[in-house]
């Protein structure tokens, strides 16, 4: 029917170490529809969908997971209506979030062709089959940008101390919980007071400090961009190759700039202000790069 909108949903393939070299997924029993399927479930109002598949994977499958790499998104028609549905690989790294009222009664973990074989939908099948497809993850890093801080030309003091104005502020409040879903050990920030406040409300969420990095600021009178590119695209691989989630916060004229480097190609990486991005990391190589 015109005007009827889509239903958005996100969920994930969430996945734990069975040893070297094996892993095992999770799947979720539903007894309304007879089906097995991926957990998953729809957003809440002005929910995100990184966050809404993290809680669904909680609540369906009693998993507390990070979120790795981007999947498929699945659409399908439910009820009449197109249900559009993101996914993540998510590795699991404890248990926890279950809610009786989701109506699943049964969790299973499986070898991911067992898995493939037992899903009742040939739509979840092909999210596992790219599932099996994606390398390997050593990393995961939040690169956001800072968030809105007034008009440069109306700031009278020094520019690196003009700080996010209330826009700001909510897109700071707003990227917290994204970074809490990595459990980030490392909070960085380029050297300006907007740049620093930016990761405030996820430094005082996770009880951490945050370190002023000036390898992440943009170029100052009189330096050369690609110096700064440089410099920045070399922090963010040190930090990929200790392995260690971390969160970082850069500025709109490095970022594009690095992460190409970092890529090893051209491409869209133009981040709007108190934006960012789920980077994946195969020891210093990065490997995926998701718009948050």
């Amino acid at each position: 029917m015109a005007g009827v909108t889509a239903i958005h949903a996100a969920g994930g393939v969430v996945w734990r170490s069975t040893g070297p070299g094996g892993s095992q997924v999770c799947l979720v029993h539903r007894p309304r529809y007879g089906d097995w399927s991926l957990p998953k479930g729809k957003l809440e109002p002005g929910e995100h969908p990184l966050i809404a598949a993290a809680r669904e994977v909680a609540e369906e499958a009693d998993a507390q997971a990070v979120p790795e790499l981007r999947l498929p998104t699945v659409r399908y028609r439910s009820e009449g209506r197109l249900k559009v549905v993101d996914y993540w690989s998510m590795r699991a790294v404890g248990s926890g979030g279950f809610e009786p009222d989701t109506e699943v009664d049964e969790v299973r973990w499986l070898a991911v062709d067992e898995a493939v074989a037992l899903v009742s939908y040939p739509h979840d099948a092909e999210v596992l089959a790219a599932f099996a497809a994606l390398p390997r993850v050593t990393a995961t890093m939040v690169l956001a940008r800072h968030g809105h801080a007034g008009d440069r030309l109306a700031w009278a003091g020094p520019d690196a101390g003009r700080p996010l104005d209330a826009r700001g502020w909510s897109e700071a409040y707003a990227l917290a919980p994204l970074v809490a879903l990595i459990r980030p050990t490392r909070l960085f920030s380029a050297s300006p007071r907007r740049c620093v406040q930016t990761l405030d409300p996820a430094a005082a969420a996770l009880d951490l400090p945050i370190e002023v990095c000036g390898d992440l600021d943009e170029p100052l009178a009189g330096q050369q961009p690609d110096e700064c590119v440089l410099a920045a695209a070399a922090r963010l691989t040190a930090l990929a190759a200790a392995g260690e989630p971390v969160a970082v916060c850069s500025q709109g004229k490095v970022i594009p700039g690095a992460l190409e480097r970092l890529a090893g190609r051209s491409a869209d990486y133009t981040t709007g202000k108190g934006g960012g991005w789920l980077l994946a990391f195969t020891d210093d190589r990065l490997v995926a790069a998701d718009r948050l």
